[in-house]
């Protein structure tokens, strides 16, 4: 028997009466979590933003009460996802990055051995399917008698990892677990909704949060004579960036007017917008069949909102000013969002709580509201809310936390854990020091919610003190952490070598020894530049093969076949001098040089980045 057959129906004659209470079904609640995808914390009118417009998620915020310290469990949306549904936080679950769209399953992560030349931390493998022997929120409500139904973004894997098979009655759209969609308006991309006529033969224009609304209120119209939980998980507002033309415009003239608002990007303002606008039809049509009366609803985000992809006119698709970064980063910004909740005659309207909360507690708050009970087998992380919700005491809980030990290139971050425990915050970079050892940075955040100035320093008692509570709450959910990485070659003049290449300074010059097929060295110390721009290396090789220049922009922060330029170097052991000229569209990122693709060594006595007219923008002289 699977372990989840075995909490269903293996642990007595107790558990089946208690989870049968209250005893008239009409009693419990209706449940419905809305969940955003990317929203940021800011991302609100109810929550200070000036630009975006959300009349309908406002008026929400009006019917119950918004919190101002919510996180989400994990700065990512399928770890996030699964502490939801779980109510267990992702680094126990080992799902701490969103790979569940990743076809090859992999269940048991492990720690490997070794990481990249260029990682100072060798980072966890993570689990890309929830597993089955999870038991979800969806199967401790429909024990008790709900229907069950997941509308939207999914993202925990493929079938048979599907909602159905996770205590689901009925999910839409079927069989997916997309990242993002396959776009926001029909006609949508053919090769992933050939099989879901809802989608395929979707009327152009159709934006698709409002076919998932359309089919969530159908469900909920067929199943009203008994209790419903209903996931309604919007494609809203993740990539990719696409806006009705006509808001757009409406939003580019908005940013015109407002030249100093850090939202003013026309595309978000659009989507935020069609989002807001998917909300209402959702709330107008649990009014028009007279059912906000007993129903809880629950609006929040899956992380913050994203700052690193650069669209439109160039900006980032939001802000999450005054929180420091934001989706994928353990500041701030990454992981602190949105919460409104609303169960009308019982939570008091247009209230506001302080209470610092997590995606964890979700669950068991819901299973308590609809006077359920979890399995003793279950590990439960989370708290119940309820007594925060319907004012009736405070949260007995020492300090939330966010394990990620992941690097994240687009946003610079490096793996880290996070404790916040009252108005203190304790980050920990694990092996981010020069020689490998774990990094701290502390935050008072009632009075620096920007996260600018590091206490650590001052406070060590204070860092010792939460560092300990690091240390068991990894020790206790049994978490994948970091180690130093044997393979780590240190930064040589700015420059870092590729997994093929060994760097040094040796008689004033760069040396890179090739020790394989792929040699390159890189830097992410240039000027913030675009357009034609000039690269000049003065190199003596006894190597083989062709060179390269590679370039990454803060658009395309990868390195890329799209972005290279090939030359052919002499390989004779003489000095040489090379120019390579290249288009940057967005701001230089980083900068590769390959100096050959075979074995061998090659001297680098200067590199000189110009400006297509010959002004000179960066050199690193290698005082040869």
């Amino acid at each position: 028997m699977r372990r989840r057959d075995f909490l269903k129906f293996g642990v007595g004659t107790t558990l089946a009466v208690n989870l049968m209470r209250p005893s008239s079904a009409n009693q419990r609640p209706n449940i419905v979590f809305v969940l955003a995808d990317d929203l940021g914390w800011r991302d609100l009118g109810c929550y200070g933003s000036n630009f975006y417009e959300t009349p309908n998620i406002d008026r929400l915020a009006q019917m119950g009460m918004r919190f101002t310290n919510a996180y989400a469990a994990n700065p990512l949306c399928s770890p996030t996802r699964a502490s939801i549904l779980t109510g267990q936080y992702p680094c126990r679950l080992r799902i701490t990055m969103p790979n569940g769209h990743l076809r090859e399953e992999l269940l048991d992560p492990v720690v490997p051995s070794s990481g990249p030349p260029s990682q100072k931390a060798v980072t966890p493998q993570v689990r890309n399917r929830l597993p089955f022997e999870t038991y979800t929120l969806a199967e401790v409500l429909r024990d008790v008698g709900y229907r069950t139904a997941h509308f939207g973004k999914w993202h925990l894997g493929w079938s048979p990892y599907n909602p159905e098979n996770h205590g689901f009655d009925f999910s839409f759209p079927p069989n997916q677990s997309w990242p993002g969609p396959p776009n926001y308006f029909a006609p949508f991309r053919k090769d992933a909704v050939k099989d879901i006529p809802e989608l395929r033969d979707a009327p152009e224009g159709k934006h698709i949060d409002e076919i998932v609304v359309k089919q969530a209120l159908n469900f909920i119209r067929q199943n009203r004579s008994r209790p419903f939980f209903v996931n309604l998980w919007l494609f809203s507002v993740h990539a990719p960036f696409q806006g009705r033309e006509d808001l757009i415009a409406k939003y580019r003239q908005k940013a015109e007017r407002m030249p100093d608002d850090p939202q003013r990007n026309p595309i978000m303002g659009a989507m935020i917008e069609a989002m807001d606008s998917c909300v209402g039809m959702f709330l107008r049509g649990l009014e028009e069949m007279g059912l906000m009366e007993n129903t809880i609803i629950v609006f929040t985000s899956d992380n913050g909102g994203n700052m690193y992809d650069r669209i439109g006119l160039g900006f980032p698709p939001t802000n999450n000013a005054p929180l420091r970064n934001g989706k994928a980063s353990l500041y701030e910004g990454g992981t602190r969002v949105p919460l409104i909740v609303v169960w009308k005659g019982r939570i008091k309207p247009n209230s506001i709580s302080d209470a610092i909360v997590s995606s964890i507690d979700f669950f068991p708050t819901l299973v308590e509201a609809a006077g359920a009970k979890v399995p003793k087998e279950h590990v439960v992380d989370g708290v119940n809310l309820l007594p925060v919700l319907l004012g009736h005491g405070s949260l007995q809980r020492e300090a939330i936390f966010c394990h990620f030990p992941h690097y994240i290139p687009a946003t610079g971050t490096v793996p880290g854990v996070w404790v916040r425990k009252g108005d203190w915050k304790l980050i920990r970079f694990f092996c981010d020091n020069d020689d490998q050892t774990d990094r701290f940075e502390l935050y008072n955040l009632r009075e620096d919610i920007g996260e600018t100035t590091n206490l650590a320093e001052k406070y060590p008692e204070l860092v010792r003190e939460l560092n300990a509570l690091i240390d068991r709450h990894l020790q206790e959910t049994q978490a994948l952490v970091p180690v130093k990485n044997p393979n780590y070659r240190s930064p040589v003049a700015g420059w870092q070598p590729s997994q093929d290449a060994r760097l040094s300074l040796k008689d004033g010059f760069l040396v890179v020894e090739s020790i394989g097929g792929d040699p390159f060295i890189f830097t992410n110390e240039v000027p913030k530049v675009q357009g034609t721009l000039v690269v000049k290396v003065r190199m003596a090789s006894r190597s083989k093969g062709i060179a390269q220049i590679n370039w990454a922009t803060e658009r395309e922060r990868q390195f890329s076949p799209q972005r290279k330029v090939v030359f052919n170097p002499i390989h004779d052991g003489q000095w040489h001098e090379y120019e390579v000229r290249f288009t940057c569209d967005a701001p230089l990122l980083s900068l590769r040089l390959d100096p050959c693709s075979a074995p061998g060594v090659a001297q680098i006595d200067w590199i000189r980045l110009f400006s297509e007219d010959g002004k000179l923008l960066r050199a690193w002289e290698f005082d040869g």
